[in-house]
This record gives C-alpha cells, structure tokens and sequence, in this order.
C-alpha cells in the first residue's frame, strides 16, 4: 500500500489525494459502499485502523480515522492518505490540532462519499450521546464499544442505553448475537414457558447487563445476574417446569448445550473478534429494534434496582 502525507492540509487537498491515489492505482472508478469515520485516540490508531481494515474486505468502504489532538493553539491538519495494501476501498488517518479539534465535523463533512451511507465507530471511550455529538450526528449508524472504556464500563453502557437514538448500536451487544441465537433456538425446541433465569459473567461486563435486559424483555420473567471468573459470559439457564435448559461456556471458546430429557450436546460458542463484530455492525444500517426494546428495559431495570 502506497501511502502520502499531507502535512498542514485541509479537506480539499485530502478529496484530490484520494482522486490521485485511485488514478496511480489504475482503479478511477469508485466501488465504495459507504462511509466509514473512525474517532480514535492516536495510541490505539493503528489496532483500530487494522480492525476497520479486515471489516472493509466485506465492505468496501471510505475509512476516515479522526485523530482529535490538542485543542489549543494553531489549527492544523495532517493526513496520510493511500488505497490498495489489502483495504477494500480507501483510507486516510486524519490528526486534528488546536482549534479545528472543536470544528472536526466542518474537517470531515466534504469528505464524505456523496449518497452513501455514513456510519461511525468509537473503538474506545464513546461520546455521552453519541446522536448529538457533531461527528455522530453526520452518521446514519453510530457504533460504540462499552467494554472498551478505560473505566466505568457498566456505568458507560447505562448512558448509551439513556442516550439511545435510532442508528446507535454498541459491539457489547453485537457480541451477544451468538448468545441470542442460541437461546431463541433451545426454546424453540423446548416450546414450554420459562418461570425464571439467570445470566453468570465477570462481575463487569456490558454484554451480561445487556443479556439479562434481553431476557427480561422478551421472557417477561425475573433474571437473576451472578458474578463468575469469566471470559466474558459463561452460563446462561432458563428454569422450566419439565427441567433447566442451560448453556454454559468455560473456556470462551466451546459450550454445553443441556436441556431436559436430551442428553448433553456441544455447541461452537467462539468469543469474536472486533473486526467481525464491526463487519456485523456495518452489514445493517437500520435501526435495532430489539437493541432499542433492550436499551429501554436495561434504564428500567436500573431505575428498579
């Protein structure tokens, strides 16, 4: 991959790189999707950038990764731009400086692909209302990561719930899309009526929160949270009146499927990586319902607590 920096730039020079950049390539022709803005800080730039790579080889996309550096002192604006190298599309890590930093969407705006959708991903700590943040309201789907934060990550999946909008989604509940599947599926096979459940995880983690909300809502029934050494979620049982319907994960890797009158059967339960999670974020653009129906239950749960 050919790389170029442009240093002290604006966006109309970036535009015109990307023009050159796909004219060197012999490829002047766009076969981009979308749209896709990365918010970083600069120290996880290149995981981020590396993760927004293997997701674009299922979907062609613009990659702008925002650097929001200091914000005082003289504007400035440093890109490096390039395409091929294994991207699906084309790229450019931005770094914002001084005052632009608070003008970061006035950066960004004309870069964007024209009538094509624009989603945004926060790899690490996300903004408070993500939907009323300049750059995420540029977006049609805005991605966050609760159990990326520093600290606080409960407390930082709370607010996205409170702050939810149409288009927001979290990978804390992507990672739970294998989870739900095969919940939905026991009780497809087991068409009885659930009286209880229970959800065990790491005393932290957002996807447990966010499981038992799920159980809560669609079940109507009470969910219990216990606190297990991990990785991640590990077992999840659904109380019945024929028998415990339970699936149970040690290893992050492999679970038990047990359900009553049937012997014991195991089930591929791999914890997922961040690029198939953003792959799987970016494949819809539409709003969640039931993420939204969860966010919704997840307040009230708390509010009850």
């Amino acid at each position: 991959m050919t790389m170029f920096e442009l240093e002290n730039t604006t966006s109309s020079a970036i535009a015109a790189e990307f023009v050159r950049a796909r004219t060197r390539a012999g490829s002047p022709a766009m076969g981009m999707v979308m749209t896709l803005i990365i918010v970083v800080p600069d120290e996880d730039a290149e995981a981020a950038m590396q993760a927004a790579q293997r997701a674009s080889r299922e979907h062609p996309a613009r990659v702008l990764g925002i650097i929001l550096g200091d914000g005082r002192g003289k504007p400035q604006v440093d890109a490096t731009v390039g395409t091929g190298g294994g991207w699906g599309g084309e790229t450019a890590l931005i770094r914002l400086r001084g005052e632009v930093v608070r003008y970061a969407e006035s950066v960004v705006l004309p870069l964007l692909l024209p009538d094509s959708p624009v989603a945004i991903w926060w790899p690490t700590e996300p903004p408070e209302d993500p939907a009323d943040d300049p750059l995420g309201a540029l977006a049609r789907r805005r991605i966050t990561d609760s159990a990326a934060a520093t600290r606080g990550k409960s407390s930082v999946m709370l607010r996205q719930c409170r702050a939810y909008a149409p288009g927001n989604t979290d990978l804390s509940w992507t990672r739970l899309t294998p989870w739900r599947a095969l919940l939905a599926a026991a009780l497809d096979q087991h068409p009885v009526k659930v009286a209880r459940a229970s959800v065990s995880a790491e005393r932290i983690s957002p996807s447990a929160d966010l499981l038992v909300a799920w159980l809560n809502d669609r079940l109507r029934v009470p969910v219990e949270r216990h606190t297990s050494e991990g990785p991640g979620i590990t077992k999840v049982v659904m109380d019945t009146k024929q028998g415990p319907i339970a699936i149970t994960r040690e290893d992050g890797r492999l679970a038990m499927f047990s359900s009553p009158g049937r012997p014991d059967r195991p089930v591929a339960l791999k914890r997922r990586e961040v690029p198939a999670l953003l792959s799987e974020e970016l494949r819809r653009l539409d709003e969640d319902d039931i993420y939204a129906a969860t966010a919704r239950r997840l307040v009230a749960l708390e509010k009850d607590a």
